[in-house]
């Protein structure tokens, strides 16, 4: 298959940088951003068997961590909606500016608290087309 962007990306907010990776297949129309559940990352078989599935049917993905390493040990962190939803919020600011995905679409897909976070996050993101929860 062949990728018009295909790496690992740091995404620098204001309280932190986030580790990803960004994958969009050359003829991509939309991306889906991850919003993962507390104690899963973008690491995660699961994660990465979904993001595989969606770039055989052409669509980019952005998998990343909500929290840094050292933030994911902390339990609070981990069930903090209002933090979590402000890192997607942020992320998926940062993702519009990339000039890989100006003529993309977007779309989140959460699970667990990750889907919480994508919810609230989509209200404060009109451009965001579609909202996916995994069960």
């Amino acid at each position: 298959m062949n990728f018009r962007f295909n790496n690992e990306v740091d995404i620098p907010l204001s309280d932190a940088t986030l580790k990803g990776e960004l994958i969009v297949p050359l003829s991509a129309e939309a991306i889906v951003v991850f919003s993962h559940g507390s104690g899963s990352s973008r690491n995660s078989a699961r994660n990465k068997m979904v993001a595989t599935y969606l770039h055989q049917h052409n669509f980019g993905t952005l998998l990343f961590d909500l929290l840094t390493p050292e933030e994911d040990l902390q339990q609070q962190t981990r069930f903090d909606i209002g933090l979590l939803t402000q890192r997607l919020f942020a992320a998926t600011k940062w993702l519009q500016k990339q000039p890989t995905v100006q003529d993309c679409s977007l779309g989140f897909f959460g699970a667990s608290t990750g889907a919480a976070s994508a919810l609230k996050a989509s209200l404060r993101l009109p451009e965001i087309e579609a909202l996916k929860e995994a069960l």
